[in-house]
């Protein structure tokens, strides 16, 4: 699985647990809706970093946590 397309669905996996939604974590993010859903469907191939960690910020979660899930166990190499 590629990187960008694990962490689209660790961000919909951790707010279906919080019943938040994408427009209610951008806001929390204090990032457009656009990015949090380019973000998500996989069409940003390579997430910043800053606006991961605000989107784990958002969702009250440590950066480690969230990478601490089996999604990024086995990431394609994308070079």
């Amino acid at each position: 699985m590629k990187l960008n397309k694990a962490i689209g669905i660790r961000i919909l996996k951790i707010c279906r647990e919080k019943n938040i939604s994408l427009n209610q974590l951008a806001n929390i993010c204090c990032l457009t809706q656009s990015t949090v859903q380019h973000i998500v469907d996989g069409s940003s191939k390579n997430p910043k970093t800053l606006s991961v960690y605000r989107i784990c910020d958002g969702l009250n979660i440590k950066l480690k946590d969230f990478f601490d899930d089996e999604l990024f166990d086995n990431i394609d190499r994308e070079d």
